[in-house]
C-alpha cells in the first residue's frame, strides 16, 4: 500500500510539473518523465481521474483540477522543506538532498512538517531558491532572470537554479558559488555565448551558455 501511495504521489507530481509548462498534458510526456510505458502511466491516469485529480477523455490531453494542483502543491511543500531541513538543519550540501527528501515527502504525518516548517523558521524557499508551497497550496513565484540573460557589465545577486542536478550543483561548488553569491558579467563571448564574469568581486571564472541558463539572478 505505502509503495502504492507512493507512486501515485510521483505521479502527481510529474503531473504538475507538466503543468507548469502546458495546462494541456500528454501521456508520451508523462510516461517519458516517469520512464514508464504509455499503458502503464494510462493506468494510473484511469485512478486519478477516479479520485478527481486529473480531467481525462479518449483522445485529449491530461488536464490537472484545482484538487490535484493542491495536491502536487502539498507534496513539492514537503519535498522542499524536508530539503531545507536537511541543509539548514542537518548540513547536508544542497547537492544532496533531494534524493533524501524524495522518501521523506511521502510521510503522511501532517504535524511532521508543520514542526520543520516552525523549526526553519517558515522558510519561503528550497536550498536551490525553489519557491515551498504554503499550507493552502499557495506558490509565490519570483520574477528573476537568467544570468545568460543579463547585459554585460551588470552586477546581480544568484537567487535560484532553473534545474538543480546533483552534476550542476558539484560544478558551483567547486567554484564556492552558492545562492547570495554576487555575479558581475565582465564579457559575453560572441561565438558561443560563454561569460566571463566576477564573483563575489574577488574570483573570476568562465561559465559556459549552458550553465547561466541554469542560474536565475536578481
Amino acid at each position: 500500500m505505502a509503495q502504492n501511495s507512493s507512486t501515485k504521489e510521483n505521479y502527481i507530481k510529474a503531473l504538475y510539473h507538466l503543468h507548469l509548462k502546458s495546462e494541456e498534458i500528454s501521456l508520451s510526456d508523462l510516461g517519458r518523465d516517469l520512464e514508464v510505458s504509455k499503458p502503464t502511466a494510462n493506468d494510473m491516469i484511469r485512478k486519478l481521474k477516479e479520485e478527481g485529480i486529473v480531467i481525462s477523455e479518449r483522445y485529449k490531453p491530461i488536464r490537472l483540477t484545482e484538487l490535484g494542483i493542491k495536491t502536487a502543491a502539498a507534496i513539492i511543500r514537503k519535498h522542499r522543506l524536508s530539503e531545507m531541513f536537511l541543509s539548514k538543519i542537518m548540513n547536508f550540501g544542497w547537492e544532496e538532498v533531494h534524493d533524501i527528501a524524495v522518501e521523506l515527502e511521502h510521510i503522511k504525518v501532517e504535524k511532521f512538517f508543520d514542526r520543520m516548517d516552525e523549526l526553519l523558521g517558515f522558510p519561503a524557499v528550497d536550498p536551490h531558491g525553489s519557491p515551498i508551497p504554503d499550507k493552502n497550496g499557495h506558490i509565490t513565484r519570483p520574477e528573476y532572470r537568467r544570468l545568460v540573460d543579463v547585459p554585460q557589465s551588470e552586477a546581480v545577486t544568484l537567487k535560484a537554479l532553473k534545474n538543480s542536478t546533483a552534476e550542476l550543483l558539484l560544478y558551483l561548488n567547486k567554484r564556492e558559488i552558492q545562492l547570495g553569491t554576487k555575479i558581475q558579467i565582465l564579457q559575453v563571448e560572441s561565438f558561443d555565448g560563454s561569460l566571463l564574469v566576477l564573483c563575489n568581486d574577488s574570483s573570476r571564472f568562465t561559465f559556459t551558455k549552458e550553465v547561466a541558463e541554469h542560474l536565475l539572478v536578481q
